[in-house]
């Protein structure tokens, strides 16, 4: 479905085209911020948000954390004790 105002649906674009489409929008990001209407920008949210919840879909592995940009994986690097994981099993 094509429509002035919102594009093609992401659901209906192939991987390639998600992929350029996303880097795209992410690319020109910064020009719809500082340069953009406050509705160009709404709209220019509005389509990001719906490819990368489809690319998020698609490829769940590629929107995952790398381990070290996450709190745990970060103390765990370190050596230090991640709660939730590392449980003391004494009383105190």
């Amino acid at each position: 479905m094509t429509t002035a105002s919102s594009g093609i649906d992401p659901r209906a674009l192939d991987d390639d085209d998600l992929r350029r489409e996303l880097k795209h929008l992410h690319d020109t990001r910064h020009d719809a911020l500082t340069g953009g209407s406050q509705s160009a920008f709404e709209h220019h949210t509005e389509r990001m948000l719906a490819l990368e919840e489809e690319f998020l879909r698609r490829f769940p592995d590629e929107g995952a954390p790398e381990p070290r940009r996450t709190r745990a994986g970060s103390r765990d690097e370190a050596g230090q004790a991640v709660p939730g994981r590392d449980v003391s099993t004494g009383n105190g």
